[in-house]
């Protein structure tokens, strides 16, 4: 029962954590102690909306078409694939992160920047309609929605835990070596969902 709330944390864990805008700019202002819980809740809930829309929808349609299923797993477990590949070469690479950017003054102004940087980012809908609901269209309908919790638990998590914990996290991350553990991280993470989609298939046939 508990298994589909593991993978949904794993998987959104995975997908989450990752150097890019959104995170850069959370990490930024709660450096600045810039409204930090308020960042965190548009953050959780707007990656909340969308995971749910991605359950509830795209995931139903995948489950309505066993071979449209069998599609998307493969094409999830290759885009795992691909993506803990990334991150492999990121950790390999390298990289740090500038904290520094300008404070946003006004609460609204900061509410705006946040949903812009979450909503017109088109990662976030292949991450939460294509990927997260096509996944979880392999489930039964309540493993569906518990996959679902679990994506949105890591969200939460994430995001409050970058937004508090800023004033703490922004001398580790400038420095190389702890982006390149979080990028190992993930690539471990990444490639070992992939495993675990892949080998009941591959199971199935070589017997």
């Amino acid at each position: 029962m508990m298994l589909p709330f593991l993978q949904g944390i794993g998987i959104g864990g995975g997908l989450i954590i990752a150097i890019g805008a959104q995170n850069a700019f959370v990490l930024s202002q709660g450096v600045h102690r810039n409204f930090p819980i308020q960042t965190a809740v548009v953050c959780s809930l707007s990656d909340g909306l969308l995971i749910f829309l991605g359950v509830s929808g795209i995931g139903s349609i995948v489950a309505t078409y066993p071979l449209l299923g069998q599609l998307t797993t493969w094409f999830g477990a290759l885009f795992l694939i691909g993506y803990g590949a990334r991150s492999c070469r990121a950790a390999i690479q390298g990289g740090s992160l500038d904290a520094t950017a300008r404070k946003i003054p006004s609460r609204w102004r900061l509410l705006l920047a946040t949903l812009a940087l979450t909503f017109l980012n088109p990662h976030v809908y292949l991450d939460t309609f294509i990927f997260i609901g096509s996944l979880s269209g392999q489930l039964a309908q309540v493993d569906r929605y518990l996959f679902g919790a679990g994506a949105m638990t890591a969200s939460i998590l994430w995001f409050f835990s970058l937004s508090l914990g800023a004033g703490f996290l922004a001398p580790l991350f400038r420095k190389p070596l702890a982006w390149r553990l979080l990028d190992g991280f993930v690539c471990l993470t990444m490639w070992g969902i992939a495993t675990s989609l892949l080998w009941p298939k591959l199971q199935h046939y070589l017997s």
